[in-house]
């Protein structure tokens, strides 16, 4: 089948990296677009021990994602058209990227980490909310 858009969703971990490669595997012979997703994490949770330092420390978390997304990209050796770092329900913000975007693949990873978790579950509301987007869930399990 071919596909127009390709959206992965990736966390800051070396799997992500696989994640991207098949992304572009997938996406090299028809030239469609490849954009990335991933989850920034709300320093509001710390709040009790760093309340003075929330501005800095959400400053500091999104600078390292972006630096995060910039190293995919430049190993992805692959055009990628967008990135987004969104926070909150990660399904809602997915959902809302295909439809804007017209995404036609999600890419998730399927792994025991809390982040791969809840793209498990992103992927099922994607799926179980008939949004007409195909779900790929790669496994990222050692073996």
């Amino acid at each position: 089948m071919a596909y127009s858009h390709v959206l992965v969703a990736v966390a800051p971990t070396p799997e992500s990296h696989r994640l991207v490669s098949k992304a572009v595997s997938i996406a090299r012979p028809f030239n469609a677009r490849v954009s990335l997703i991933t989850l920034s994490t709300d320093p509001e949770m710390y709040n009790q021990f760093a309340a003075p330092m929330l501005e800095n420390l959400r400053e500091l978390m999104q600078e390292e994602t972006r630096q995060f997304l910039n190293e995919l990209i430049a190993r992805a050796d692959y055009p990628v058209s967008q990135t987004t770092i969104a926070c909150g329900e990660l399904s809602e913000h997915i959902r809302a990227f295909c439809r804007k975007q017209q995404v036609d693949l999600v890419i998730c990873g399927n792994h025991n980490q809390s982040f791969f978790s809840r793209a498990t579950c992103a992927a099922k509301n994607i799926v179980g909310n008939s949004c007409g987007v195909d779900v790929l869930l790669v496994s990222l399990e050692k073996g």
